[in-house]
């Protein structure tokens, strides 16, 4: 009992190692990475052969298909990526993810404690950041060959146990228990390479003979086709109230590991044959962990090839699977681009921020079009659209700002990225201070008409004047916000001071008419107000403008293609 014990307890802790190291490995890599993540997100938007080289290359550097997939079902769920581009990332992804596998088959358990002590050394002396977050990879990689070392020791004791052996050689020989547990594995760990790992320690054991392995590559083909199936259980979790497109890409996925695991394992002792061909040559326990690897690599090169040649089939599939209906109807106040799924992974996730800040500023565009025409017709409908319009910019405004706080909390971002963020959210403010002034605006105006104030003509003229020339400002703005034009920044102060002088003179001319008796003097407070707040507009435009010309770009977080 001890024993045993013993084992659950080194497998269970060597794993925890390993998918520490892991994770680690993925978050340090991306910060290390920084603007290349960008660029390799720049590829999602191309044909689906880039399609599938930006899945590769993407799992490569996060170290997990499920990010990458994650990535994959955000960006379709915000419009930011068709449905075949989507599909197309998750193929690349799935040969991306088999990196692990070949790097585990390399034996270096010699220098595992080297790679460790290397990592801390340049990340604990170092002040650069991203020199830091390449000691950390390191050392993040030497406690991955840690957990498959921890494994590997405990698992030894297991090979020479005839209970133990004797169930295994029932598992070798029916493949589909064999699938049934590597999925079940998947599913309880959520990571295929830490399943893939635990299974490439386990075959590197010697049998009874000493010479063989416990289990054979043909015994391990079907856990390995098994891992293959139960990782996709996190693609689907991650479309769960997501768009149709989002839910189809899940199901995508779902479809090209479990057809290629159905058909393989009716050829699991060819191609266990074929696989031993190709690879290193030697004692099976010694070369079986990269005949493991190079199944596992073949296997996704084969399924990829197949179903990119036929990906419309692949959209076919999934649009029978789950049909075209109602359109899913969203409040306006609904974030279109935020997933809270891809927090871990900060280039995306602060791509979705940047477009969800600029399609706030689209609905503030639209709230000033609309006080515009509230204060020609003073319509009760209209006042009520800006009423909602500023209400929903306010709701929006505070889920983008909780979704930052989340990134920050989640000590992913690097010090550029923090910064850039920061600023962003100080652009955010004036953006959402706008929209509240809109609503200011609609009740001053309403006020009016249920009092019967009685403006002059030539002052409500004046009004619509001043309130076209604050909605040109702030478009401009909005413009000059998208494009990161610093130069233009001046255009906008100008503006501002061109708004200053129709202040001044709309101010005089009202105190004309008073004293003209045109005008009572006691609309002199609610007309004054109505001007205070379109000054306000344009201090707040005249911040953004001011905040771009110092270097706050939207441009920062997009990928190159759409700079």
């Amino acid at each position: 009992m001890k024993e045993t014990m013993e084992i659950l307890f080194g497998l269970f802790g060597g794993l925890a190692i390993f998918i520490y190291g892991m994770n680690l490995m993925s978050e340090n890599l991306q910060k290390a990475a920084g603007d290349k993540m960008k660029a390799i997100l720049a590829l999602l938007t191309k044909n689906p052969v880039l399609g599938v080289l930006a899945g590769a290359l993407t799992t490569a550097v996060l170290q997990s298909s499920s990010a990458t997939t994650v990535m994959a079902i955000g960006f379709v769920s915000a419009g930011l990526m068709t449905l075949p581009q989507a599909i197309s990332i998750i193929f690349g992804a799935n040969i991306g993810t088999t990196m692990t596998a070949q790097i585990i088959a390399f034996k270096i358990s010699d220098y595992i404690f080297l790679f460790i002590f290397l990592g801390f050394i340049i990340s604990f002396v170092t002040k650069s950041e991203k020199v830091k977050s390449i000691g950390q990879t390191i050392f993040a990689f030497g406690l991955l060959f840690l957990g498959i070392e921890t494994m590997g020791d405990v698992m030894k004791p297991l090979a020479s146990s005839p209970v133990f052996t004797d169930m295994i050689g029932r598992v070798a020989d029916i493949p589909v228990l064999g699938m049934l547990l590597g999925t079940v594995m998947t599913l309880v760990v959520q990571s295929s390479s830490a399943t893939i790992a635990v299974l490439q320690n386990f075959a590197s054991q010697a049998g009874p003979d000493g010479v063989t392995s416990i289990i054979g590559l043909a015994g391990a083909l079907p856990i390995l086709l098994g891992d293959n199936i139960g990782t996709t259980i996190t693609a689907l979790l991650a479309s769960i109230g997501q768009s149709k497109d989002a839910r189809r890409t899940a199901v995508a996925h779902c479809i090209f590991n479990i057809s290629g695991s159905l058909v393989f394992i009716w050829f699991v002792k060819p191609y266990a044959a074929l696989i031993q061909k190709i690879s290193p040559q030697g004692p099976e326990v010694e070369v079986i962990s990269r005949q493991i690897a190079n199944a596992h690599t073949g296997f996704n090169l084969c399924m990829t090839i197949v179903w990119t040649i036929l990906i419309g089939l692949m959209v076919k599939i999934v649009m029978k699977i789950i049909p075209d209906g109602k359109n899913d109807q969203k409040e306006l106040s609904d974030p279109l681009y935020l997933d809270q799924n891809l927090i871990s992974q900060p280039a995306a996730a602060l791509q979705l921020v940047a477009r969800e800040v600029l399609h706030s500023s689209e609905i503030v565009g639209d709230a000033l079009q609309n006080v515009a025409e509230v204060a020609k017709t003073e319509k009760q409908e209209l006042i009520d659209t800006v009423r909602h319009q500023t209400q929903s910019v306010k709701v929006l405004s505070e889920k983008i700002t909780d979704y930052l706080a989340d990134l920050f909390s989640a000590g992913v971002l690097t010090e550029e990225q923090a910064t850039h963020t920061a600023r962003i959210m100080y652009v955010l403010s004036d953006i959402d201070r706008i929209g509240f002034l809109c609503g200011d605006l609609a009740d001053s105006i309403a006020d009016k008409v249920e009092k019967k104030y009685a403006f002059t003509e030539e002052a409500m003229q004046e009004l619509e004047k001043s309130l076209k020339q604050i909605r040109k400002m702030y478009m401009e703005t909005t413009m000059l916000m998208s494009s990161g034009d610093s130069d233009k920044a001046g255009e906008i102060l100008r503006q501002k001071e061109v708004i200053m002088d129709l202040d001044i003179l709309m101010r005089k001319s009202h105190m004309a008419r008073v004293a003209q008796g045109k005008c009572a003097a006691s609309l002199t407070a609610p007309f004054t107000t109505i001007l205070h707040i379109i000054d306000r507009m344009g201090n707040s435009c005249v911040n953004i403008a001011e905040a771009v010309s110092n270097q706050i770009n939207f441009q920062y977080f997009l990928p190159e293609n759409e700079k």
